[in-house]
C-alpha cells in the first residue's frame, strides 16, 4: 500500500478479548492506541463486532491534532452498551482524517503478566 498521507482512514483489529479475571495489582485490559500526526482533529467512529450478537456501531472518539490517545476498549460505550468481559470481539476504526492505529493487550490473568501489541490492519 502506498500512502503519502499521515496514516489511513479505516483500520481493522480482528482479535479482541477482555479477560474476566486479573491477578496481582494490574487489571487486564486492551487499548486502541491512536496517533493523529495531522494538524486537524480526527473524529473516529468505532464499530465493535461479536460472534453471536449485533455490533455496537459508531462509538465516537475524538483525537486532537498532533496528539495521541490510548482508549481502553472497556470504556467504549454507546446507548448503554459496552464490550462485556470474557467475550471475543473485533473492531473497525473509521476516521475523517488519516490516523495510525495500534492495538495493545495487558493480560494480567497470571502472576507473570503479558503485554502484547500489534498494528491494526489499514484499509483506506
Amino acid at each position: 500500500m502506498v500512502n503519502n498521507a499521515k496514516g489511513y482512514r479505516v483500520w481493522y483489529i480482528p482479535d479482541g478479548y477482555i479477560p474476566p479475571i486479573s491477578t496481582g495489582s494490574l487489571v487486564s485490559h486492551e487499548s486502541i492506541c491512536v496517533l493523529n500526526a495531522n494538524e486537524e482533529a480526527a473524529n473516529l467512529s468505532v464499530t465493535i463486532y461479536f460472534e453471536d450478537r449485533d455490533p455496537i456501531e459508531e462509538v465516537p472518539v475524538r483525537v486532537e491534532g498532533r496528539r495521541t490517545a490510548h482508549v481502553r476498549t472497556s470504556t467504549l460505550e454507546k446507548d448503554g452498551e459496552s464490550i462485556p468481559v470474557g467475550v471475543p470481539y473485533a473492531m473497525e476504526v473509521r476516521s475523517d482524517a488519516p490516523i495510525i492505529v495500534q492495538y495493545s493487550r495487558m493480560d494480567a490473568t497470571q502472576p507473570a503478566n503479558t503485554l502484547a501489541t500489534t498494528m491494526g490492519f489499514p484499509v483506506a
